[in-house]
């Protein structure tokens, strides 16, 4: 479907975050996390208006360009006319985090068959892999309520995410928050991975090997000095390279 270029519609900042949130639609596409059209990923506009960008319902994630995101406000009003609409699911939960979280640029939420398996386990998240090492101390649960249409729901997700980085939504998936849309795929990158390793490690039936809770402690600094404090922008630019060795049409 060809959609017009919004280029020279938008500001220079917003097209930008447009191009950055197409990759990440297309990244999650092509690492297997996406679940047809049925999740989402949001970025916040800069500015005091709380706008922001999500995905067009009805459009698989390898299909998405930076054209093609709609632009909604707090109360899901399109400020950019498209011919798509917004998920109704997906709406309540990233504006509800949007609104509680002003740190929060992106929202990255994700159905994956590892973060399902994961969430729907009583014990969650165990700290038997390095990755899960820099989830945990920044991990919180937030209980199945059905899916997510009703806004009673937000406030009870806006507590259970607290000041996290990392959401288990139980019995539905998994939840990420960044920064930027560089931070919040790393996030989500790490976090994907430890539940995998988690999955793989309890169908082996031996007994797994709990890493020890003081090293949990300090997890930040350690996050910090493996990335040089470069944070997630020392991965984001060979994935960027990636994409255009595949696929360069999410910038249009």
């Amino acid at each position: 479907m060809e959609i017009a270029s919004l280029q020279k519609v938008v500001s220079a900042q917003e097209w930008e975050l447009r191009v950055q949130l197409a990759a990440c639609y297309r990244l999650v596409a092509m690492y297997g996390w996406s679940d047809l059209v049925f999740t989402h990923i949001s970025a916040r506009i800069p500015g005091p208006e709380h706008h922001f960008l999500i995905n067009p319902y009805g459009l698989m994630f390898d299909e998405i360009t930076a054209s093609s995101l709609v632009k909604v406000d707090q109360d899901c009003n399109k400020l950019i006319d498209s011919p798509f609409p917004v998920n109704p699911a997906g709406f309540v939960i990233h504006s509800c985090i949007h609104q509680a979280r002003d740190d929060a640029g992106c929202v990255l939420h994700t159905h994956s068959r590892a973060g399902v398996a994961v969430s729907a386990q009583k014990q969650g998240l165990l700290p038997i892999s390095q990755q899960s090492t820099f989830v945990i101390p920044f991990l919180g649960y937030h209980g199945y309520e059905g899916v997510a249409l009703r806004d009673d729901e937000k406030p009870r997700m806006q507590q259970d995410l607290g000041g996290n980085r990392f959401l288990i939504l139980r019995n539905h998936g998994l939840l990420v928050v960044g920064r930027d849309v560089p931070e919040a795929f790393l996030n989500m990158y790490i976090f994907e991975s430890a539940c995998r390793i988690q999955i793989d490690a309890l169908a082996g039936g031996s007994e797994v090997t709990r890493v020890d809770p003081r090293i949990l402690e300090g997890m930040e600094k350690v996050m910090k000095a493996g990335t040089g404090g470069q944070g997630a922008m020392i991965a984001w630019p060979a994935l960027l390279r990636r994409l255009e060795r595949t696929d360069p049409s999410y910038r249009t």
